[in-house]
């Protein structure tokens, strides 16, 4: 299925930066050089580990390891496509129509995606969060959301990227500090680069075992199982042209309540991607329509989700937190072995 609506080009805002150099199609300041399209940027390092955090949006701009970067990304002056690296709050994927009732009121957020009559990725991809801390190995950033007309909820989010001799890890908070309660869902959208010409060679598992169907503007008709589908990949197997933009769940979890994604690339290296118990659905696009002059299959993301696709309408996996509560999540890649 098409992707357009992952590539809307929207506004970004600016701040001050640490600017570093970033792989991807377009080179980033030199250090000294000023605002970026991404705000301000933060560099996090420990051994072979190195991760850029970008204000906007509390993007995972690049993570590299022994210098390689392990990302499809961009440039720090450039928007950037497919929601790059963007945390996406407060819900993931879509709202069909933008409609949705909560506590018995009808409700209506903005339609930023006309094609499929949707509102996509909350309302925070293209807003700059605040430091917090700073140190080597970790930065903390936060932004409080204020109610509007079509989300009157009053939520607080403070997240932390940190790498260690593993990899990159990101823990998100969200705290109701307002007077009612108010619906919640958060992912994360990270492209992990195709180690090659193209994702088709990368052995790919994913632990799921149950798969959504979807209508003509990519809105959850039901579930299947992937049984005897192209989108069981529960044993490790090459992705070849299989496309997805996809989302799953019934995760298979290993004793200490993780999830992993493994993703064998061409190039030598294995990557993971965990997800806590918090984490309950996936969502996979194998990048088939980039908007940007490129060719197509450069990445892969897989979206560590709280909650399934139009949550906010079925009720599916999504977070209700009262006044004065909170929701913790994490989330991360490694290098396996």
């Amino acid at each position: 299925m098409r992707r357009f609506s992952r590539r809307a080009a929207l506004a970004s805002a600016a701040g001050a930066t640490t600017a570093v150099a970033l792989a991807g199609s377009a080179a980033a300041r030199p250090p000294g050089g000023g605002q970026t399209a991404n705000g301000r940027l933060y560099e996090i390092r420990s051994g072979r580990q190195r991760a850029v955090v970008a204000g906007v949006s509390a993007t995972l701009l690049s993570w590299r390891f022994d210098g390689r970067e392990m990302l499809l990304t961009h440039g720090a002056d450039d928007v950037g496509e497919g929601y790059q690296g963007k945390t996406i709050l407060p819900w993931p994927n879509r709202i069909d129509r933008g409609r949705y009732t909560f506590d018995g009121r009808e409700l209506q957020v903005p339609v930023n995606e006309p094609e499929r009559d949707a509102a996509l990725h909350g309302l925070m991809s293209f807003v700059e969060w605040q430091p917090v801390a700073h140190r080597g190995d970790r930065v903390e950033l936060e932004y409080r959301l204020p109610p509007t007309y079509g989300y009157p909820f009053q939520l607080a989010f403070r997240i932390e990227f940190a790498v260690d001799d593993d990899g990159v890890r990101s823990t998100l908070t969200a705290k109701n500090v307002g007077r009612t309660a108010a619906p919640f869902g958060t992912a994360n959208h990270t492209y992990l680069a195709a180690g090659g010409d193209r994702i088709d060679d990368i052995v790919f598992e994913l632990p799921a075992s149950t798969h959504y169907l979807v209508d003509d503007n990519l809105i959850p008709t039901g579930k299947a199982s992937v049984e005897g589908t192209q989108y069981d990949f529960r044993t490790a197997r090459p992705i070849g042209a299989t496309e997805m933009d996809t989302a799953f769940t019934d995760l298979r979890r290993g004793p200490g309540g993780d999830a992993v994604v493994r993703f064998a690339r061409p190039d030598g290296l294995t990557a993971e991607l965990w997800v806590d118990g918090t984490h309950d659905y996936l969502q996979v696009y194998t990048d088939d329509s980039p908007s940007e002059d490129r060719p197509a299959r450069q990445g892969i993301t897989v979206e560590p989700m709280t909650c399934a696709p139009n949550a906010f309408v079925t009720g599916d996996g999504l977070i209700t937190l009262r006044p004065g509560e909170t929701h913790c999540g994490s989330w991360g890649y490694r290098i396996a072995g």
